[in-house]
């Protein structure tokens, strides 16, 4: 019977080491992929000088501490607001729901919002967009905050992974237009996972 437990008991630790490595590898191809982009000439948002000595963005080290499990929350009867960005645009955006999770120690929310021009476009459909701010803004993160891409959910426990923040494009670029973190979304905690700042 023990050797059935002990059996029973590493194959779930197998399994979950397998899943945990799946993410950390999902991670690390995100990062990948946004290096590439940014090697490319056509789809860089660098200046040209920026460009020119590119090499590689600053990410803090992948951890599956920054990968959470948490809640996810329907908004109901929100109103559209325009969304004020670094310059004078003011996209449409409706809060589509919330996150709630656990991490160090503290309870946190962070809101959801949909474009209601974007989900127009061919394959943006289902995409959400997650902005957010820490306590390493201006610090050892961009001071405007970062963003992650998100899809709606199809359940209500959801993976939020912080290894996948990114720089808005005007942390590049000024010529970009970029939306601002609402206040709602600027977190009491430190999250040092994904892209740092640009220049030190």
């Amino acid at each position: 019977m023990k050797n059935l437990q002990f059996l029973v008991l590493a194959v779930f630790l197998n399994l979950l080491s397998a899943q945990e490595k799946q993410i950390v590898e999902t991670a690390k191809e995100f990062q990948n992929n946004l290096n590439v982009t940014f090697k490319n000439e056509e789809k860089s948002p660098l200046t040209v000088k920026d460009f020119r000595d590119f090499k590689s963005l600053n990410f803090f080290p992948i951890s599956d501490k920054y990968i959470v499990k948490a809640t996810f929350v329907k908004a109901k009867n929100e109103k559209v607001f325009q969304m004020k960005t670094s310059t004078s645009r003011q996209p449409e955006y409706i809060k589509y729901g919330e996150l709630h999770f656990v991490l160090e120690g503290k309870e946190c929310k962070l809101n959801l919002y949909q474009n209601l021009e974007l989900i127009k476009k061919a394959g943006f459909e289902d995409y959400l967009f997650l902005p957010f701010s820490d306590q390493t803004c201006g610090k050892t993160s961009y001071i405007g905050g970062r963003y992650i891409d998100f899809k709606i959910p199809k359940t209500t426990t959801v993976t939020l992974d912080f290894n996948k923040a990114y720089n808005p494009y005007c942390a590049y670029n000024s010529k970009y237009s970029c939306p601002k973190i609402p206040l709602e979304n600027d977190l009491e905690i430190e999250i040092k996972a994904g892209v740092k700042k640009f220049h030190e």
